[in-house]
């Protein structure tokens, strides 16, 4: 049988097995199961355990349990509200005031949850009902917290960038450098739209009349520094040689424990809870990689993912080109997918092709990164959208239209990145050469 034939039967065996509701990890593994079962000479029943079995004891793995528990302790602290008093006194005279608190709040919040809906909800029980109570755009507010509440899974530690580096095979520490210029671009992009908007309309934001002089914005800015010293301790410590990604980890959940203690969240409750929290979407992670892994090895038996490589390669397509076609395949996916199952379900095709085509993988991981992210706003598998309508108690249409312009501006953020493919490269060889 073809290797086209081949393809559309695993991929109809995909869908309907996804769309009976069952788990994409064992989706994974049953797809792979079948490919090498009657399309190819293998071993099944050792492949699977052999491949499995590589893909759950990977080193670089053990970081996301640990970054995942960091940010399910932050959660239930009362750092939320510290951030937003800490950052109003010094963005509430912007053209948009108070909005910029969701914005850099997000921002922040992300450097220490990896999460991206740990971020947004964070953020959100804090600034939704304030915002409200203050006369601002409730629309705007949801856009700002969709869009902004994305960044979890690009400005590191990020969960998603640690799955890709393990997918692709690349260093984790260079994929949490290379995220960092495009995270602060997307705040950029993001605070730069809520300014014009602002501007051209005035009445989405009431303008703060209160002044508070240099000695209480310094005050306030208190609030802010425990979390800055762990942002500083987690991830300086990653960029400076001193700790690998794992480390760094530990680093993290201690620092996060004692921000708890500290903060009067701390109890036995709320520790099972973070911990339960961080095991049960460990797990889930895991699980799916190693589906994903045992998939990819059957493909390769089945040589699917060489003679697609070479139907595209037909097509003679640019570097560009194939961006853009993929940048349009990861959209409709994230329409019905999570960003992980998105990036494990295309690696095993699309790598080689982006290899292929001379596009540097640490670059791609970014530009996946933050098309993954765009996934989060789409409908009807948008994460963020249900966060936001279950803290709204709006309907998800409402929620939807909200965040579209975000997912334009994250959008406009992959054009950048791909003209000036510096912002994502630069730190990486920087980092490199200073070692």
């Amino acid at each position: 049988m073809d290797a086209g034939t081949i393809s559309i039967i695993l991929f109809a065996a995909m869908l309907g097995l996804l769309a009976s509701g069952l788990w994409v990890a064992p989706a994974l593994l049953t797809v792979g199961f079948i490919a090498l079962e009657f399309f190819s000479p293998a071993p099944a029943g050792s492949l699977l355990a052999t491949t499995v079995w590589d893909a759950s004891w990977n080193w670089a793995l053990t970081a996301l349990p640990l970054f995942v528990w960091m940010g399910e302790i932050l959660f239930r602290t009362r750092l939320s509200s510290d951030m937003f008093n800490g950052l109003a006194p010094w963005l509430s005279r912007l053209p948009g005031g108070l909005f910029h608190v969701n914005i850099v709040g997000c921002g922040v919040m992300a450097a220490v949850a990896g999460s991206s809906a740990v971020t947004c909800a964070t953020v959100g029980r804090m600034s939704i009902p304030e915002l409200k109570k203050r006369g601002y755009d409730e629309a705007l507010s949801i856009g700002t917290l969709a869009g902004s509440g994305t960044l979890g899974l690009l400005i590191p530690p990020s969960i998603m960038l640690i799955v890709y580096g393990v997918i692709a095979q690349q260093s984790i520490s260079r994929m949490f450098i290379a995220g960092v210029l495009p995270g602060i671009m997307l705040i950029g992009i993001f605070m730069g739209y809520v300014m014009i908007r602002t501007t051209l309309d005035p009445s989405l934001a009431p303008r703060e009349t209160e002044r508070t002089t240099l000695r209480q914005k310094l005050w306030a800015s208190r609030l802010l520094i425990p979390v800055m010293l762990l942002i500083f301790v987690v991830i300086g410590s990653i960029y400076g040689g001193f700790a690998t990604p794992t480390e760094a980890a530990t680093v993290g959940v201690i620092g996060a424990l004692v921000l708890a203690w500290w903060s009067k969240s701390l109890n036995r409750a709320s520790f099972m809870e973070s911990l339960m929290g961080a095991v049960r979407t460990s797990c889930m992670i895991a699980f799916i990689l190693g589906g994903a892994a045992f998939l990819s090895i059957a493909m390769g038996f089945t040589g699917v993912p060489r003679v697609l490589a070479g139907y595209v390669d037909s097509f003679d397509l640019s570097p560009t080109m194939l961006l853009v076609v993929l940048t349009v395949l990861y959209i409709f996916l994230g329409c019905f997918l999570d960003g992980v199952s998105m990036m494990v379900l295309t690696a095993a095709v699309v790598l080689p092709m982006v290899k292929d085509a001379g596009i540097d993988l640490v670059w791609f991981g970014i530009f996946t990164v933050i098309v993954v992210e765009m996934a989060q706003i789409t409908p009807p598998v948008g994460f963020n959208l249900f966060v936001l309508q279950g803290m709204t108690g709006r309907d998800i249409l409402q929620v939807t239209r909200a965040a579209m312009p975000f997912f334009f501006l994250m959008l406009l953020g992959i054009v950048v990145i791909t003209a000036i493919p510096e912002l994502v490269l630069w730190p990486v060889q920087w980092m490199v050469a200073a070692r």
